[in-house]
């Protein structure tokens, strides 16, 4: 019905502020009834009563009746207190995110509240900035969410939720029309029956996790699935009128927010889209190698600035979008964008990769200037050794792979290349057990692996190495769910069931997968004891609230192991080994060459030969992965002056 008349906000507004008032009402029915059926036995317990005091009801019938039904009605309201204690003191689930105080940004907060006057609704309580590319309104005004408010202020109002790149990429007119809707639903939220309403759903949904904390004994951890099964009934009954409820609440938003800069909002929604593609590439691209190594860029809402700048000069569809930067960028509004940029970037590492949440000798920060020093050419160095540690854990067939001179002279690009393109590799070894260091076969579990003794250098190295800053590159599908025995099994079958290609590098790219999975085994196992340590910490800071000590500084974060959201992709064994590969020719293009790694804003870590991307070095690492055919990366390397017998620096 809304939309249909002239402007349509007043009639879309009232239909959709009446909807959603109405399914309001339905959830707080449910609510209800559920109320009345706890009772039902204590009001026919008080007619008993009533009645034998009258004298209607006399005899011993009526008594036993009495007293089994007051049985069931105390059994009953014991049971139904439980519920209504578990689902008002269950914590729901909140959004990590970077609070933002009045005093750091209060341009900002003026830009929200002129916006709520204009709109005539409440103001936000307070303003947060989250590592997304999306702005909603969430509730805090649960108990256990007040140490995270910024603001006395509103104590009823939602939070004002903001994706921190729309800071940096959008102009202050285009985020204040991306957030007229957004801004526009404090009005339904101030409602007492829509307010209502959304505290006893997010009770029940708080109420189904409580079963999953870990720190319930086997008998609480009972009953509180019993109250988590009540739950999920009340949750059914409510389902489908709590979303109406929603897109009422979103209908009537949208409404009222048509008469603040519709049109510059039309203009503003190509930002979002463009600002989303440019930040899921900068995160899997570029972010995520230097997790891996164990460093966080510090200043992520900037670079998605470059990356989509870049993306406008390569793309004509783009093309235009980089002009506006002359105007004044919302960041702007903010006292200090370089704090709030590490704070969000420190918080995106975390709920991408699972990262600390404070910086430390094994993670720190890295500025844009230092990326290709501290992050790319580490990474390809720490590529290189591996794939040389794998080489030395293949026996006499790696070590016979090429001419002696170039093979025992070190970790030399010549030793890689002469075992991809020879058939020796494939062949097994007459003494398969005589070196203890070696890597297992793609048949064979990770943790079966022998330790290295101490008389080899090289692994020990770089297995003290892989412990202080993490591994790099992508792991295999299985690794990533988990990384034990059977994992590793059919992380190694899933390389068996694909085309076979060249035989040395499926031997050399089971054994690749085979390390990868022990490393991240132990990366994982870092990251839950972390997560178990923190979730200790929250648990002691909740007592000392609840006996009314000091409460502990609370930061805002997710409830559970991180990451929430993992990026890392399945990998295949070949495309760990072209990646290895291809590390192992920077190293040799920077060592022997004028090369030197370097940026790319859209695509990471990249090869610069004589001031340009090396973009044709890809296909000639797969010919010599995938069919054993060295010589077009040999016309590559003559060409750009790359001397593969010299040996590379690692790591």
């Amino acid at each position: 019905m809304y939309g249909v008349s002239g402007t349509g906000s007043v009639v879309g507004e009232e239909w959709g502020a009446r909807a959603a008032r109405s399914r309001a009402l339905a959830v707080l029915r449910v609510r209800g009834r559920a109320l009345g059926l706890a009772v039902l036995p204590s009001a026919v317990a008080v007619v008993l009563y009533a009645g034998g005091v009258t004298g209607h009801f006399t005899g011993s019938g009526w008594d036993t009746a009495r007293w089994v039904v007051t049985v069931l009605a105390l059994l009953v309201l014991v049971a139904a207190t439980a519920v209504s204690l578990v689902v008002a003191r269950a914590r729901p689930a909140a959004t990590p995110t970077v609070e933002l105080a009045e005093t750091a940004a209060p341009d900002l907060y003026r830009l929200v509240r002129d916006l709520a006057d204009r709109l005539d609704v409440p103001a936000p309580a307070a303003i947060a900035l989250t590592p997304d590319c999306d702005s909603w309104l969430e509730d805090r005004t649960h108990r256990a969410h007040r140490a995270l408010r910024t603001s006395a202020d509103g104590d009823g109002a939602p939070v004002l939720v903001i994706g921190s790149p729309f800071l940096w990429w959008m102009r202050v007119g285009e985020l204040r029309a991306v957030l007229a809707p957004v801004v526009a639903g404090t009005g339904p939220a101030a409602h007492p029956d829509i307010a209502a309403a959304r505290r006893f759903v997010r009770g029940l949904d708080a109420a189904v996790a409580v079963p999953a904390n870990p720190g319930l004994d086997p008998l609480r951890r009972f009953g509180a699935g019993a109250v988590g099964q009540v739950a999920r009934v009340l949750l059914r009954a409510c389902r489908g009128h709590a979303s109406e409820m929603e897109r009422g609440v979103a209908a009537a938003g949208s409404e009222r927010a048509q008469a603040v800069d519709y049109g510059v909002r039309i203009v503003a929604q190509e930002q979002v889209g463009l600002a989303y593609a440019g930040w899921d590439r900068l995160l899997t691209r570029v972010a995520l190698p230097a997790w891996r190594m164990g460093r966080w860029p510090a200043k992520l809402d900037a670079g998605v600035v470059s990356a989509l700048t870049e993306l406008s000069r390569r793309d004509r569809l783009a093309d235009g979008f980089s002009s506006r930067l002359g105007e004044r960028p919302a960041c702007d509004l903010l006292e200090e964008p370089g704090v709030v940029d590490e704070a969000t970037s420190l918080l995106a590492a975390r709920l991408f990769h699972g990262g600390p949440a404070e910086p430390g000798p094994d993670w720190s920060p890295v500025e844009w200037s230092q990326y290709p020093e501290e992050v790319v050419d580490r990474k390809w160095r720490t590529d290189a050794a591996r794939l040389h540690q794998v080489l030395d854990g293949l026996g006499p067939a790696g070590s016979a792979a090429g001419s002696g001179r170039a093979v025992g002279d070190g970790p030399t690009l010549t030793r890689v290349i002469a075992h991809l393109s020879s058939e020796q590799a494939s062949e097994p070894s007459p003494e398969p057990e005589k070196p203890v260091d070696a890597c297992p076969a793609p048949d064979t579990a990770a943790d079966e692996l022998p330790p290295a003794p101490g008389d080899a250098p090289a692994p020990a190295r770089y297995d003290d190495m892989n412990a202080d800053e993490g591994a790099e590159v992508g792991v295999h599908e299985d690794v990533h769910e988990g990384a034990d025995d059977s994992d590793a099994d059919e992380g190694a079958d899933d390389s068996d069931d694909e085309e076979p290609f060249n035989p040395a590098a499926e031997e050399l790219a089971g054994a690749l997968s085979a390390l990868l999975a022990r490393e991240e085994a132990a990366r994982e196992a870092r990251v839950a004891a972390a997560a178990l340590s923190a979730e200790a910490s929250a648990r002691s800071a909740e007592k000392d609230d609840r006996s009314g000590a000091a409460p502990a500084v609370v930061v805002s974060g997710p409830d559970g192991p991180l990451p929430l959201f993992p990026l890392q992709p399945p990998r295949s064994g070949r495309d760990l080994l072209a990646d290895h590969v291809t590390a192992m020719v920077c190293c040799a293009a920077v060592d022997t060459a004028e090369a030197v790694p370097g940026l790319d804003w859209l695509d990471g870590p990249t090869l610069m030969v004589g001031g340009e991307r090396a973009a044709d070095l890809g296909p000639r690492v797969l010919a010599l992965v995938e069919d054993g055919d060295p010589e077009p990366l040999r016309l590559w390397l003559a060409r750009t002056g790359v001397r593969p017998e010299k040996p590379v620096r690692l790591v």
